[in-house]
Formats: structure tokens, C-alpha cells, sequence
């Protein structure tokens, strides 16, 4: 049983409460399992991440047992387990993407900032990691750039340099 200690350490935002009451309120009467989905999304969008204690603060909410939530959340790569950069560049890595150069990139993005994959760079603005499949093999080697998952395409050196700047000067 989970104790309201276990949570402490984590205080959800009115409007996070707010959204996970409307979103448990989807589904029918027993099956609010079924909004762990996006109320870990919610979740991550509040804090950046989801530490244990934010996993364990949504089992409380939905009233289910940690260990739920930490299969989910461990089995799809959209949920962080640790903090990430402002902006989090995510390398398609599957076959024709290392066919184009996607690896290459990968090597060129590490060097550039000074972190290895899964890493943070010291001003907290970056991280990167390979990704599965995101769908433009025609325009590989491709990122994303969440949450809002902008795609950059074709990419090079250059680009990735150009776009490097560009998020540093937002």
C-alpha cells in the first residue's frame, strides 16, 4: 500500500490535478489504469521528467501500485528517467538512416556539445540519444526535437551547427 509520505517529495500543480481529474474522468468507472498514459505525459511536461517519486505520486492518484506505473514508463522511450536538457535532440538510428550518415551525426552532436548520449550539456540546454524509426527515411538522416517533435531533415555538419545556434539563441 502506498503511504502519502512516499509521495511527499513530489506536489503536482492545480492545473496538473486539475488535468489528471479530466482525464481519469475519460474513462469508466474502474478503468482509470487507462489515463496513465497521459497523465505521465502531463506529468513529464510539469517536471521534465519523471523521477520515482513523480511515478509514485501518479500510482497514488490512479490508485494502482508503483511498479504499474514504472512498467510504463520504462517501456516507452517518450518518458524520461532522468533529466534532459531544454531541448532534447532525438537521432533517427534505425537502417536507412545509418545508411545516410545518422550515426555519424550522432558522433558529430556529441562532439559539438561536449556530452555523450543521454547526457546534459553544463548550461542544461542539451541532451541527445538514438531513437527508433520516426517515419521520413526518404529525408534521413533525420531529428526531433520535442515536445512539440519538429523534424529536421537532411541532415549535415552544417545543419546540425545552424541549428545548434539557433536553439542556443532562443
Amino acid at each position: 500500500m502506498l503511504r502519502v509520505e512516499d509521495t511527499a517529495a513530489v506536489e503536482f500543480s492545480t492545473e496538473l490535478l486539475s488535468k489528471c481529474t479530466e482525464i481519469i474522468s475519460r474513462y469508466p468507472e474502474g478503468k482509470q489504469k487507462s489515463a496513465l498514459l497521459p497523465i505521465l505525459h502531463e506529468a513529464q511536461a510539469e517536471f521534465g521528467w519523471l523521477s520515482s517519486a513523480t511515478m509514485d505520486k501518479v500510482a497514488a492518484i490512479l490508485s494502482i501500485e508503483p511498479i504499474e506505473v514504472y512498467e510504463v514508463a520504462t517501456f516507452y522511450t517518450m518518458y524520461f528517467m532522468r533529466p534532459q536538457g531544454k531541448y532534447v535532440l532525438e537521432v533517427c538510428r534505425t537502417g536507412p538512416c545509418c545508411l545516410v550518415g545518422a550515426e555519424k551525426i550522432m558522433d558529430y552532436i556529441g562532439e559539438k556539445l561536449g556530452v555523450k548520449e543521454g547526457e546534459v550539456t553544463a548550461d542544461g540546454l542539451f541532451s541527445y540519444r538514438g531513437v527508433e524509426c520516426l517515419a521520413a527515411c526518404g529525408y534521413a538522416p533525420v531529428l526531433q526535437i520535442g515536445p512539440e517533435y519538429t523534424f529536421y531533415e537532411n541532415l549535415t555538419t552544417d545543419s546540425v551547427d545552424r541549428l545548434i545556434a539557433d536553439l542556443k539563441s532562443k
